[in-house]
């Protein structure tokens, strides 16, 4: 009996034991890896189609060929059976599924409404804190775009709490006129209340009223003679105007709506979201979902829409280019979840057809970019590959430094690279534990290999899977202990490259060394060039993660080292002061000014930092 047969025959013998009811089943392979996910109204039903049908796709033959076990779980109903499938689905990500990758949860302003004076900021995750939140915003940026209108024509604060607390004059936004320094209190609470209410109104799309009330305000203010009010109440208004004619504001009439327009190519798809909130356009991220080339449109589209509005709110319209499968059934799923009505629908007005159009032509340009970029990518790995004459196909490297000050906040990095460029989701920081060897490069760069690949080896959960080529900044001393450390593990066949600088540590004099060779690139090689890349991202995350631990060691160790400050008056410090930096430069009077802080303590902080 063949593998394939083998795999038809367990899950066959599984169905009579399997009740007639909606749940999810998971295929598992010989040593227990979840290879595919599915969900079905009737899970029996469901499971003798991969056992009687004669003319399976081939990658669920080979699906089926791998499969040794089966698992399933029953739920109340078929809308369930979906939201349990794509938790699952994006929880364990099987490698025959269709997969939304890079999924991430999107930001949102948030306008507190329990706040003597609320701040205007952005938020990521869960809505726990009480207040009005606007989203989802495509990215950081066009949340960023949005507090920038907001600041520019209502004049909210966005300073946090404990800088605004001990603020003792206004800070520059108020001198740009972005702020109404509410801090030092230039404005009423009762009027800032009432330009927060505004905002609020705008944000929602009520722009066109605080317009006319503006205007009115300005009237008002020059008949009082009140010419300062009166050029605010102006400076908002042509704030408002530039922001009504900005490409930002459309006129789709979408209030509440996302439009997602698929395109495939090659056997490659990109998804585009555009969301729109109260009429505006609040940006589009683009998605390239992980699929079989023979899945269809309308079972991509399925897959992603289930996938992705899995941990987001749903807008009552959803808009497509293309036919979607299961519609009814994700609209109900969708409707039960949010306790409203969500429609699914392929774009027909002029207005929807117009954006999904538009939504389908950034997904198409956008593919044309990843696959220029995925076989640029390729042909370098190719070429690299060529050069060093490895021996196999090399899909994923992965590159290591080290960051440390004489020893201090020592650093291990790992960067990874891929046929569709670096994969951030699989970088990885090492602090170094063995105190003997910080500061010791081949002693750091020891202990983050054998951290890293042993744990892979044991399979520990959420270790990564090994990578084709190892590539380490450094010269001939490097490359020995790392292959070393590798052949200790048994990774004889795992190939290292070590890339040294040269003598004046310019680029374009590197060597490279490989087993027992050395090689110096052409200066003009585009191989160089690639390696180049491929050292300087490993160095930048070495850096940047490297300083950011600096700047938590300096701001915990001020304060800590000082005899006699604990837990409780460290925090008055901080909550007076704002930062360690700013307790170091405050004077004496102003160290026993702050609460709990007697006259002994002050003078044994203030002369740790001045003896």
């Amino acid at each position: 009996m063949n593998s394939l047969e083998q795999g038809k025959k367990i899950i066959k013998d599984k169905i009579p034991l399997i009740s007639k009811n909606p749940g999810v089943y998971k295929m598992l392979s010989a040593s227990g890896e979840i290879l595919y996910i599915g969900k079905a109204k009737n899970i029996p039903n469901r499971l003798k189609s991969y056992v009687t049908d004669s003319n399976l796709p081939i990658r669920t033959e080979r699906m089926l060929s791998l499969t040794h076990n089966l698992e399933t779980t029953t739920t109340n109903n078929e809308s369930e059976a979906l939201l349990l499938e794509a938790n699952l689905i994006k929880k364990h990500k099987p490698r025959y599924n269709i997969l939304l990758r890079d999924d991430k949860s999107f930001p949102y302003i948030y306008i507190g409404n329990k706040d003597k004076w609320p701040q205007l900021t952005k938020l990521r995750g869960k809505k726990s804190r009480s207040g009005y939140y606007f989203g989802p915003f495509a990215s950081i940026g066009s949340a960023n775009w949005t507090i920038k209108i907001l600041q520019k024509i209502f004049q909210l604060r966005v300073c946090d709490d404990t800088v605004f607390r001990n603020r003792e004059r206004p800070c520059i936004l108020y001198q740009i006129k972005r702020c109404s320094a509410p801090c030092v209190q230039h404005i009423s609470e009762k009027e800032y209340l009432s330009t927060v209410n505004d905002a609020i109104d705008f944000i929602s799309g009520k722009s066109r009223r605080i317009q006319k009330n503006l205007s009115k305000e300005m009237e008002k203010a020059s008949k009082e003679l009140d010419y300062e009010k009166a050029a605010i109440a102006r400076d908002r208004i042509k704030a408002l105007t530039q922001i009504q004619t900005s490409q930002k504001i459309n006129q789709t009439n979408l209030n509440e709506a996302d439009v997602i327009s698929i395109y495939k190519e090659t056997g490659k798809t990109c998804i585009q979201v555009f969301f729109f909130r109260s009429k505006q356009n609040w940006g589009n991220q683009a998605f390239y979902p992980k699929h079989d080339p023979e899945d269809t449109i309308e079972d991509i589209l399925s897959s992603f829409i289930s996938q992705f509005y899995e941990n987001k709110t749903i807008p009552a319209l959803i808009i497509t280019n293309s036919e979607v499968s299961e519609k009814s059934l994700l609209e109900k799923t969708f409707s039960n979840k949010e306790n409203k009505q969500v429609l699914i629908k392929k774009a027909k007005s002029k207005n929807e057809t117009n954006i999904s159009k538009l939504a389908e032509k950034n997904a198409k340009q956008a593919l044309t970019q990843k696959l220029i970029q995925s076989d640029t990518n390729n042909n370098l790995i190719e070429n690299l590959s060529k050069k060093f004459k490895l021996n196999h196909n090399i899909d994923l490297i992965e590159v290591y430094d080290n960051s440390h000050i004489q020893g201090s906040d020592s650093i291990g990095a790992l960067i990874c690279f891929g046929n569709e460029g670096f994969v951030k989701k699989r970088y990885r920081k090492f602090n170094i534990k063995d105190d003997k060897i910080k500061g010791d490069d081949y002693g750091m760069m020891k202990e983050v290999l054998f951290r890293r690949f042993s744990k892979a080896i044991k399979e520990k959960s959420g270790s990564l899977s090994l990578p084709d080529l190892v590539i380490i900044d450094g010269g001939k001393g490097q490359y020995s202990v790392s292959r070393e450390v590798l052949n200790e593990l048994g990774l004889h066949d795992l190939p290292i490259l070590a890339v040294a600088k040269g003598k004046k540590r310019n680029a374009g004099e590197e060597k490279i060394y490989y087993k027992n060779d050395e090689f110096i690139l052409n200066k003009s090689d585009p191989l160089l060039f690639f390696i180049q890349r491929l050292r300087d991202e490993a160095h930048r995350f070495a850096i940047s993660t490297h300083r950011a631990k600096r700047k938590k060691t300096l701001s915990k160790s001020l304060l800590d080292q000082i005899q006699g400050i604990g837990r409780q008056r460290k925090r008055a410090l901080l909550n007076h002061f704002g930062s360690a930096r700013a307790v170091e430069s405050a004077s004496l009077d102003d160290l026993k000014s702050v609460e709990g802080i007697e006259d002994s303590i002050a003078k044994k902080i203030y002369n740790y930092f001045h003896e």
